[in-house]
C-alpha cells in the first residue's frame, strides 16, 4: 500500500491490495484480496472491490458500487478471473461489474473515460470501449462487446454475444438482440434501426462529406431493395475511400448474429 493512500479508519482494505498514490478509500468501503487501485482513484464511500481487478488512475467509484464481484454464470466455480478497469472513469452508484469466465476469455474490460451511470451492470467477459455513455440502468449481458464512443440508453438490455459498434446510439428502453450499427439511432424492443445520427454527428465534428457517406452507406444497405452483397459492392465503389464507411461495411460483414435493421 502507497504511504500516499488516504484511507478511512472505517474501511476494510486487505494486507494484499496494491494502493497508488494519492487513492482515496472513502468510509465503509472494502477492498478484497489481489486487488490494484491505480493512482488517484477515489471510492468515495460504501464500495465494494473483489479481485482479481485492476482499476486504473483517476477514476471516481460512488456509493455502493460493486467491482469485480464473480460472474453472475451458473457453470462459474470459483476460477480466477479478472476485471480491468481504465482511467478516468466516472461509476455511479449502485455499478456492478463483475469478472469474466474461463469459457469466455476470463477477462472483463472497460476502457477509459466512460460514464456509467447509477444502476448500470456490465456482466462477464464483456469488453467496453472508451468514451461510452450507459445510461442509467442500461445493462450488458456476457460476453458483449461495446466500441468506443457508443451510447447505450437508460434501462437498455443488450442480449448475449452481441456487438454494439463504435458511435452507435441506443435509445432507452430498448432491447437489443442483435449487433447495433455505428453511427445509426437503435430503438425500441425488439430493438429497429432508425437512421443515421445526424445530429450526433454533427456534434461530434464529422464534416459534412464524411456524414453524407455514411448515410448513403446506410440507406443503400438497408432501404434500397438490392441485395445486401450487390449494396455493399455499391457503396465501396462510391465511398471505398471514407474511413467510416469501411468501418461500417467491415461491421456489417464480420457479424455472427446479424445486425439491426
Amino acid at each position: 500500500m502507497s504511504s500516499a493512500a488516504e484511507v478511512h479508519p472505517t474501511a476494510i482494505v486487505d494486507p494484499s491490495a496494491e494502493l497508488g498514490d494519492r487513492v482515496r478509500i472513502g468510509p465503509h468501503c472494502v477492498v478484497g484480496a489481489d486487488v490494484t487501485i491505480g493512482d488517484g482513484t477515489n471510492l468515495v464511500s460504501h464500495v465494494v472491490v473483489e479481485g482479481p481487478t485492476e482499476i486504473g488512475p483517476d477514476n471516481v467509484v460512488s456509493p455502493f458500487a460493486s467491482i469485480g464481484g464473480p460472474p453472475q454464470d451458473l457453470k462459474y466455480d470459483g476460477e480466477p478471473t479478472r476485471l480491468i478497469v481504465g482511467a478516468r472513469n466516472r461509476i455511479r452508484e449502485h455499478v456492478t461489474l463483475n469478472r469474466g469466465t474461463v469459457g469466455g476469455g476470463g477477462l472483463t474490460r472497460i476502457g477509459d473515460d466512460n460514464l456509467l451511470m447509477a444502476l448500470v451492470h456490465i456482466g462477464h467477459d464483456c469488453i467496453a470501449g472508451s468514451r461510452i455513455v450507459f445510461a442509467h440502468a442500461a445493462t450488458l449481458a456476457g460476453h458483449v462487446e461495446v466500441g468506443d464512443d457508443a451510447t447505450v440508453g437508460a434501462y437498455s438490455g443488450v442480449h448475449q454475444f452481441c456487438r454494439v459498434a463504435r458511435h452507435a446510439f441506443i435509445g432507452g428502453y430498448s432491447v437489443v438482440t442483435k449487433d447495433a450499427l455505428p453511427w445509426v439511432t437503435t430503438v425500441g424492443n425488439r430493438a429497429e434501426t432508425h437512421g443515421v445520427n445526424l445530429i450526433g454527428m454533427k456534434r461530434k465534428g464529422y464534416p459534412p462529406e464524411v456524414i453524407r457517406a455514411v448515410k448513403d452507406c446506410y440507406r443503400t444497405l438497408f432501404r434500397s431493395k438490392r441485395t445486401l452483397a450487390d449494396a455493399i459492392l455499391e457503396v465501396e465503389k462510391a465511398h471505398g475511400d471514407v474511413e467510416e464507411v469501411r468501418y461500417f461495411l467491415e461491421f456489417v460483414r464480420s457479424s455472427e448474429r446479424g445486425v439491426i435493421r
